[in-house]
């Protein structure tokens, strides 16, 4: 690595700012924010700067560089616009051995200032070794939506009862794992509501009976594949869950976000197969959770969208074993949005339905004279393998032969593919090689705008439908 990180304790200690500018201003403000007693030498301050001075928070020492200025200070930050007078500032600190930083000069710069995310006592601080500093930027402002502004209020409540958690727990592990709970638990949750008493007096509790915070279990939608259309609130359950038990539909990418030493089994279903029966599966979840374990289970989509998390929620409820739901982006709204394919058009359709190409064996019959009527979007999961019975039934109950039809596989990833037919040609779409698990079916006229809104680029169309006359008449989109 180019430069060691370190972070620099200077509350109390001198350090010489060089320039008085909008830049030395900034460069100020930060080592005022560490606690540094700041020397500036410039012709001229900025308001920020002489309001510090007034303040008594900083001192301006005299308008001209002088090394002897150096003799006291522990840090040197040289912002000016005059390149002969960085360079002097940076071979007398050099010199001296002193750190010294010439703003946008990385070879005149002995240390860098990082980008920096800010929670109170918790700071996260990135550099690109002054080679793209906006790219540092860019990492920042992604960790400030993944990090609580609540963290800094939560480490401090963690930093008063440290010594008494020490003391009264002497098992490292069970330590460790108390810490887990306080950070990422019921406790972090009310320290996050604004409810630090609460949260200081319900760790004390759990402390002084020595029980667990107890398991818990996350019904958590992954989303339809591609790792950017995660939920933040997925992302950070992710990261923090003992155990995850995941579908087959999530990608191998967003698995790899998952907390590294987290136990992982995969419980995914194959049409016609089922590697870990469903009510297996729920058993697992409450043994688990009873386990006192964090419990993540991971689904392809959304939880409540054919993943039968409502199943898996009824059995947590039954077992009496808390659990939260957090709801994904799903293969209807996230695929067809990659494809091109708007649900809903007030010139095309008004409404939209979703169903599963396969349902329980004793469930009830499709509808299918409310599936098979025209001007509304069908999206059928898990179809391709009953594609013809399908293609026959809508067209059976009216449905137009030549309705525009859709088949993504692997809709928002990268080797997203689509192909698109009329309704009669279904069966024969659905049996080209490019079509492959997952894969979504959409039957209606929107169909006809994939190429128009197309802005993901699918690959591998097959002949194309018939254009559809759009209406001009307004309707309200359900």
């Amino acid at each position: 690595m180019d430069y060691y990180p370190l972070f620099a304790q200077l509350q109390g200690r001198a350090c010489l700012l060089v320039g008085g500018g909008e830049v030395a201003s900034r460069k100020g403000d930060a080592l005022l924010k560490a606690g540094a007693v700041l020397h500036i030498v410039a012709p001229e301050i900025s308001t920020t700067l002489q309001e510090a001075v007034s303040a008594g928070q900083a001192h301006w020492i005299g308008p001209v560089f002088d090394p002897v200025q150096l003799d006291e200070v522990w840090l040197v930050i040289a912002a000016t616009d005059n390149p002969e007078v960085n360079d002097e500032v940076y071979q007398a600190a050099t010199a001296r051995r002193l750190f010294v930083n010439v703003v946008d000069d990385q070879p005149r710069c002995s240390f860098i200032v990082p980008s920096l995310v800010d929670r109170g006592p918790l700071q996260i601080a990135m550099s690109t070794g002054g080679r793209a500093p906006v790219l540092a930027r860019l990492i920042r402002q992604k960790l400030e939506t993944l990090i609580p502004q609540s963290t800094g209020r939560l480490l401090a409540l963690a930093g008063r009862l440290r010594q008494t958690i020490k003391q009264q727990l002497t098992d490292v592990t069970e330590r460790r794992r108390f810490y887990e709970q306080l950070l990422e638990g019921p406790v972090a949750r009310l320290v996050a509501a604004g409810r630090d008493q609460e949260a200081e007096q319900s760790t004390l509790e759990a402390l002084s009976a020595h029980r667990s915070q107890g398991g818990e279990v996350w019904l958590v939608g992954a989303g339809p594949g591609d790792p950017e259309l995660l939920t933040l609130r997925a992302l950070q359950l992710m990261q923090a869950a003992d155990v995850v038990l995941y579908d087959r539909l999530v990608s191998a990418e967003i698995l790899e976000l998952c907390r590294r030493d987290a136990e992982r089994f995969s419980v995914g279903k194959v049409a016609g197969h089922h590697t870990v029966p469903q009510p297996e599966i729920n058993d697992w979840l409450i043994r688990l959770a009873r386990q006192g374990k964090r419990v993540l289970r991971l689904k392809g989509g959304d939880p409540f969208i054919f993943g039968r998390g409502g199943e898996e929620a009824q059995s947590l409820v039954e077992a009496q074993v808390p659990f939260q739901v957090v709801p994904g982006i799903t293969a209807a709204s996230g695929a067809t949005a990659y494809a091109g394919i708007p649900l809903t058009h007030r010139d095309y359709s008004q409404t939209v339905q979703f169903v599963t190409g396969h349902g329980r064996v004793d469930g009830d019959p499709m509808d299918w004279p409310l599936l098979a009527k025209s001007r509304q979007t069908l999206v059928i999961y898990m179809g391709t393998l009953k594609a013809e019975a399908i293609t026959t039934a809508l067209i059976e109950h009216g449905r137009d032969p030549s309705t525009p039809v859709a088949i993504i596989s692997r809709g928002t990833r990268s080797d997203q593919t689509k192909v698109v037919g009329t309704l009669q040609g279904l069966p024969e779409l659905a049996a080209q090689p490019e079509v492959t698990s997952p894969s979504l079916i959409i039957v209606g006229e929107v169909v006809a705008l994939h190429q128009q809104l197309d802005w993901f680029g699918g690959a591998g169309f097959a002949d194309e439908p018939p254009a559809v006359q759009s209406s001009t008449e307004s309707s309200t989109v359900s």
